[in-house]
This record gives structure tokens, C-alpha cells and sequence, in this order.
């Protein structure tokens, strides 16, 4: 079904496996991926790239950050194209007036700084940067995880939200020179096979084994041609999981098609490989032995095909309720009660965001559902398009009658189901989404309050032969319909209407308007010349998530409140970390007027002398995870230990780069340990690191540091601090973006 290839491979004039004359150093210069970047890079090192990129693209859970951060650091007008949409804080029910009053101040930024405003609703995301953004051969920076657009000709890259700051200020994104995977396509999809299944079996196969992290996925080959542009896009928004930088694809007569659908043809052009092009790995993908598949609770890696899932149902249901009880021991999931009689009973289905309510995946949910019902029991079935032109479309097509026929909610175009803020299923629930993720609480549930529910991933076409059937979990292959063949109408003045489209024209005398949840960022001091840390947060899970570390949902609604938001970090991991850091902070403020708290100042005197370490020694809260990051671009995971008082991350490894860039973006440095070392160590240790700030000014990657036990013991540890830049030195000496900015505004 998929083959990994862990070597080198060229591709010989489309064709895998062949050797080639070429050196592969020349003729990885032939892929996609190398001219893209070459043609966007600013250094002229093909080893370490800085980045211009074309377009920027936001969402309103993250903008108005974004724009408080660079107005702070000098921002006078937009250079390049800015969109702002909002689609994830659209239910203004949250928290009283915040959410309309972040929208009004999305629109008077997009007025005065001269960007891009698409009003709530209007489209999410993502579908408005594939309908009105991209080009083939550019590249778009976002501030959400899923900033995908391979499968249109343009790199996207999902980021924390400072380096869209760095973008609005004139600066660069800096990385390695990525490799290149390639992603070669053969074969045809089965009907009742969706791209979700596609996807689905890819993360499926990458995830865990971090087989194309931090990589750029290229997909090409003799099954790219049988693929509709809207089923490659519902691949590539998902490449997101399998922790892969970016993505790109050869593109075709399809895609040319697809642009002038969308009246911008001038924004196409023909991208391929060289005739001899060098890959440093591949993924064999046999379109044809795709089978529709299931993720499980909790994680899109969770990847069975649905056939062998209902084979096995009571274990791997059990499994999953084994895992739920170990992260949340205050609640009991209850899914193998759902088992009847061989067959799995789900609770609700959700057809939403930027993953599932693309045009092409409702007409099909809509021709299996032709002429059927949801029936009048628990199951219940969602559908949110992806915009309102994609709306209007199913409207004129008919496609929105014959699913209200079946039974089915039609809703507007919001990404709540994806993040936990719409359609929250009932206590002990089974939520079947296409949508982009199913991790813990990402539907909605408290189980610090005793609720919990689970969202297993399924592509629109077996949610909806799942929904004909009464919801008893069924694969799409297993439906007897004819996939029909409906041409999405593309109407431009949907758009042209409600889009403000100030870029080029700002309107600087026009002020922010700003609502009372509308906040600055707290000041941060620079980096001390010595950190004593103490451990608030010991995860020793697998891997941990940026939901984790600041849940979605309600919390949304704060995002422009920093010191409200901090209140929630880690909330539904550990309900004790914010308490341990507002204690650690409060020392460290106490410190800063010449008042070390007696119990730090007893932690200094076991290392040497106290008095003379105290005035050059601050005190931060740390977290420990074995595997943090994976998940949401989302900054917030970083800024909130920031704002409580946080100095650093230590781990084995950072599950995304955009975790950790959101680390050094906010101060925290970012500590791994050495290879095979152990921490056996818990919450309220301390960790004692000298010369910090001399080490990270110089460069050293070697970090030597004693932790301090309960027991009052004291131990040597070696902390590493490798591959920084000297930027992001700077700013981790800074103590945060936003002081490095103004620094170099002095």
C-alpha cells in the first residue's frame, strides 16, 4: 500500500529507481521544492536559507498577537499581502463581546496597516488562500499548523505567529536546507475512497517513525493525473501530520483548469522536476490498494483500515479507553459499549474545515445519502462547507437539498469542529469528523470536570455511508452509489463584496480599535548571566501536544489576552502547573527589587554563595516533556509559560520545528538532553545553570548545569543547547522577539 524508501532515489524523466549521470548534489537542484526555495531564499547559502516569502495569511484566534507584536517592534504598513480571516473565533457567544470586538480590530489593522479582511464566516482559512492567494512557484507564510497549498504549485508553511512578525518587519525566516521527499503516485483511487483515507494511511505510515520530519513532501508520478485538484488538496492539507515542513506538487492541465475556475489563470504555471532529479528519500503511495480508513482516539497516526477495525473492535476501543484513563483519571470513556453485535455505533458525525467540507467530498457525501436518512436516533450528522462561494455552489447544484433531505445540518463556514468549539458530542461520546485532528479534547469535552469524548478521523464518503446507516460505522466502499461528476461554479463576487482589500493602501491616520480583552504583551526582562529553574510541569508521555500545553475550545476566545490566557495553560494536563509558576514568579519579581526569597537564596548557598549568585541569578519554571510540540503552530503554547514566569524547555526532542522556533521566539531556551541520558527527576526540583547567558552569547552548545533534589541532594546534568542560529541567539539574550526588535529600534 505504501512503501518507505529510506535511501537516496532520482527520478529519471518521471520514472523511479533509475541511476542517472547527474551527481545526486546537482540533481537535487532539479526538484520542485530546490527552485521554490532558491528562488525565495536571501542568503546565497544553498545550506542555510533565509526566506522572503510572498503572501501572509491569519486566522482570529492568532492575528491580533500577531499585530500587537509588530506594532510593538515598529510595524508601520503591510509589505506584502496580509489575510486575515475568521473562522475560528466566529461564535460570538464566548466570553461576551471579545470575539466580534478581535474581528473590529482585524478590520481597522487590515484599514490602517493596509491587509486583507475576510469577514466571519466567509471561508475558512485555508480555502480562502487556495480561491484568492496562491500562484504557482510562491509561497505563503501562516500562522495555523495547516498551511498547505502544495497541491496548487505553492509552499505553505504553518508557523508560530513571531515569525509572521519577522515577515511584516522585513526579516527572514531562517532554516537548514530542507531535504526532499519524494511522494511518487500510482494507481487510481476505488470508489468510495477519499483523499482523508489517503491521508489518513500516509500519517499513518510517517508519524511515529519521524520518517519526513522537518522535510518537504514532492508528490509526482503516473497516479498524480487520476486525482481531482480537490482530492489532492485534501491530501496535502494533511501532510501537516505527518510533521513534514512543507509539501509541493507537479502540476497539470487540472490545476491550470482549477485557476481559471477561480478567474486567476495568470496565476498558473507548469511545475515538474527536472529531467533528472535527486530525492534524499520516497513514499511509494499505490493509489489503487488504498482501503477507507479509520484514525483513532487520540492521534491521526492512529491509522486501521475500517474493515480490519471492525474485526478488532473491542481491543482497539479498549485501548483507547485504557489511554484516556491514564490521561484524564478524573473521567471514564466508555466506547466498547458501542460494540452491538459486531458493528460500531457512533454518536454524531462532523464534515467540516479546510480537511473535509472541500465541494468535492459533499457532493459525494451527498450522493450516498441520495435518497436515504440519518434516522431519528442519537446519531446526528454536521456539514460545514468551506466558504460561502463553496455554499453557494452546493446550493445552486442542489447538493444542500439532498442532504437536508437525509437529515443532515447544514452550517456556516467555521473550524470549531476541528479544534473543539462547535459540535461538542455528548459525555462518553464516539464523534466521526473529517476534519484535521483528533486529538485529546479537540472536541470540546472537560475531562477535568468529569466529561470526556473521543473523535475518531473518516473521510466524508464513509461518514456519510455511516450516516445512511443509522451510525453504525461503515466504509464508503461498502455503498452502493454512483459518484457523480458536478462542476464547482466559482463566484467571484461573493468575495468582491464582503472582502476588504486595503494591501498597497493603507490608512495610517485610521486607529486601532480595540475591545477590553484587547491587551499588550507584560514586559520581559533579558537573559539573566545565571537560570535557576525549577521543574513545574514532569510529562513523560510519548509525545505531547500544543493542546496540551494551552487547550483550544473556550480558551480561544483569549487569545488576545495574554495574562488571561496564561490561566489556562496546561489546564487539562496538569491542573497544578500554573499555581507552582505564579509561585516561582512571584520570586523572581521579589528578586528583581533586591529581595531574594529565603528559600531560593537556601537553593544558591548549596551551590556556592548565595548572596553573591542572587542579584545575577533569576528564578523561571521549566517544563519537561519527552516529546513537546506536536500539533498547532499555535505561539500560545510557548508565550504562556512566558508570561508565568518561564525560562526553558528541556526534552529529547522537539516534535515540530515550529514548537521550538516558538520557544526562542518568546525566550524560552530550548534544552535537550544528550543521547540515552536519563531525568528521573519531578516537579519542584531545581536546576541550576551558570554562565547562561555568556554560554548561549558564545555559541556553546554543551550546558553544563547541578539539579537540586527534594531531598536536598544535588546531582550534575549536561543540558545541550544545539543549532542556533545567531539570531535566534540574539534573541533568547534579548529575553523575547519583541525585546530584540526594540533593541535594534535603539
Amino acid at each position: 500500500m505504501i512503501n518507505l524508501v529510506d535511501h537516496g532515489v532520482f527520478l529519471v524523466e518521471g520514472r523511479l529507481g533509475e541511476r542517472a549521470q547527474l551527481s545526486p548534489q546537482e540533481a537535487r537542484k532539479n526538484t520542485i521544492a530546490a527552485g521554490i526555495l532558491a528562488s525565495h531564499n536571501q542568503s546565497g547559502n544553498e545550506a542555510q536559507l533565509q526566506l522572503k516569502f510572498d503572501k501572509l495569511i491569519s486566522h482570529d484566534i492568532t492575528y491580533v498577537g500577531i499585530i500587537q507584536s509588530a506594532r510593538a517592534s515598529g510595524l508601520t504598513s503591510f509589505p506584502l499581502p496580509y489575510a486575515m480571516t475568521n473562522c475560528h473565533n466566529s461564535l460570538c457567544a464566548v466570553g461576551g463581546t471579545i470575539n466580534e470586538d478581535d474581528h473590529i480590530f482585524g478590520l481597522s489593522a487590515a484599514r490602517k496597516y493596509g491587509g486583507i479582511y475576510v469577514p466571519a464566516n466567509q471561508s475558512v482559512i485555508h480555502s480562502y488562500a487556495r480561491e484568492a492567494m496562491t500562484r504557482c512557484g510562491s509561497m505563503i507564510l501562516g500562522s495555523d499548523s495547516h498551511t498547505r497549498y502544495g497541491a496548487l504549485g505553492t509552499m505553505g508553511i504553518g508557523e508560530g505567529g513571531p515569525e509572521l512578525v519577522k515577515q511584516l518587519l522585513e526579516n527572514t525566516y531562517d532554516i537548514p536546507a530542507p531535504e526532499v521527499v519524494l511522494v511518487y503516485l500510482t494507481g487510481k483511487p476505488r470508489r468510495g475512497v477519499g483523499p482523508h483515507d489517503v491521508a489518513i494511511a500516509l500519517v499513518g505510515a510517517t508519524f511515529k517513525n519521524g520518517f519526513v520530519k522537518n522535510c518537504v513532501l514532492e508528490f509526482t508520478g503516473p497516479g498524480l493525473g487520476a486525482l481531482p485538484v480537490e482530492f489532492r488538496n485534501g491530501i496535502d492539507v494533511m501532510t501537516t501530520e505527518t510533521t513534514c515542513l512543507s509539501s509541493i506538487w507537479e502540476t497539470d492541465e487540472q490545476v491550470r483548469a482549477y485557476y481559471q475556475a477561480h478567474g486567476r489563470e495568470e496565476d498558473y504555471a507548469p511545475l515538474a522536476p527536472g529531467r533528472v532529479a535527486y530525492y534524499d528519500k520516497c513514499i511509494e503511495l499505490q493509489l489503487d490498494t488504498i482501503e477507507p480508513m479509520i484514525a483513532l482516539p487520540f492521534h491521526p497516526s492512529n491509522a486501521y483500515t475500517i474493515e480490519a477495525f471492525l474485526k478488532d473492535a473491542d481491543n482497539l476501543l479498549g485501548a483507547a479507553e485504557e489511554e484516556a484513563a491514564k490521561k484524564f483519571p478524573k473521567a471514564r470513556l466508555d466506547l466498547r459499549s458501542k460494540i452491538h453485535q459486531g458493528r460500531v455505533l457512533a454518536d454524531q458525525g462532523v464534515i467540516a474545515g479546510c480537511a473535509g467540507g472541500i465541494f468535492d467530498n459533499i457532493v459525494e457525501a451527498a450522493a450516498i445519502l441520495q435518497g436515504g436518512s440519518i434516522g431519528d436516533g442519537f446519531f446526528n450528522l454536521s456539514v460545514y462547507p468551506t466558504s460561502v462561494p463553496v455554499s453557494l455552489a452546493l446550493t445552486r447544484a442542489g447538493i444542500t437539498e439532498t442532504l437536508l433531505e437525509a437529515g443532515a445540518i447544514i452550517k456556516p463556514s467555521f473550524c470549531g469542529p476541528c479544534f473543539g468549539a462547535g459540535d461538542v458530542p455528548g459525555n462518553s461520546g464516539l464523534s466521526l469528523r473529517h476534519t484535521t485532528r483528533n486529538f485529546p479534547n479537540r472536541e470540546g469535552s472537560k475531562p477535568g470536570e468529569g466529561q470526556v469524548s473521543a473523535v475518531a478521523l473518516m473521510d466524508a464518503r464513509s461518514i456519510a455511508a455511516t450516516a445512511r446507516n443509522g451510525g453504525y460505522i461503515t466504509p464508503a466502499t461498502w455503498a452502493d452509489y454512483e459518484a457523480p461528476q458536478v462542476q464547482y461554479q466559482f463566484d467571484q463576487e461573493v468575495y468582491a463584496k464582503r472582502v476588504y482589500n486595503g494591501f498597497g493602501h493603507p490608512l495610517p491616520q485610521e486607529p486601532l480599535r480595540y475591545g477590553p480583552n484587547i491587551t499588550d504583551w507584560p514586559k520581559f526582562q533579558p537573559l539573566a548571566d545565571n537560570l535557576l529553574l525549577t521543574l513545574t510541569a514532569v510529562i513523560r508521555d510519548p509525545v505531547t501536544t500544543t493542546d496540551e500545553l494551552i487547550p483550544s475550545g473556550e480558551t480561544s476566545s483569549y487569545r488576545s489576552n495574554p495574562l488571561r490566557l496564561a490561566e489556562f495553560a496546561l489546564s487539562r494536563r496538569e491542573p497544578e502547573y500554573v499555581g507552582r509558576c505564579k509561585v516561582i514568579k512571584a520570586q523572581e519579581e521579589a528578586r528583581l527589587t533586591g529581595n531574594m526569597p529565603a528559600e531560593a537564596l537556601a537553593a544558591l548557598d548549596k551551590i556556592g554563595d548565595g548572596e553573591g549568585l542572587a542579584p545575577h541569578t533569576a528564578l523561571a519554571s521549566c517544563i519537561f516533556a519527552n516529546k513537546p510540540g506536536d500539533g498547532s503552530a499555535r505561539e500560545q503554547a510557548a508565550s504562556c509559560q512566558k508570561v508565568l514566569g518561564g525560562g526553558a524547555n528541556i526534552c529529547y526532542e522537539y516534535a515540530t520545528k515550529r514548537y521550538r522556533s516558538n520557544c526562542i521566539n518568546w525566550g524560552l531556551l530550548p534544552f535537550t538532553l544528550p543521547q540515552g541520558a536519563e531525568f528521573p527527576y519531578e516537579a519542584g526540583n531545581r536546576i541550576f545553570i551558570p554562565d547562561i547567558r555568556a554560554a548561549v552569547a558564545e555559541g556553546r552548545e554543551d550546558i553544563p548545569a547541578k539539579v537540586l533534589t527534594g531531598q536536598g541532594q544535588m546531582a550534575d546534568i549536561r543540558l545541550e543547547l544545539k543549532g542556533l542560529t545567531e539570531d535566534e541567539r540574539q534573541i533568547l539574550l534579548a529575553g523575547c522577539l519583541m525585546n530584540y526588535y526594540a533593541a535594534r529600534r535603539a
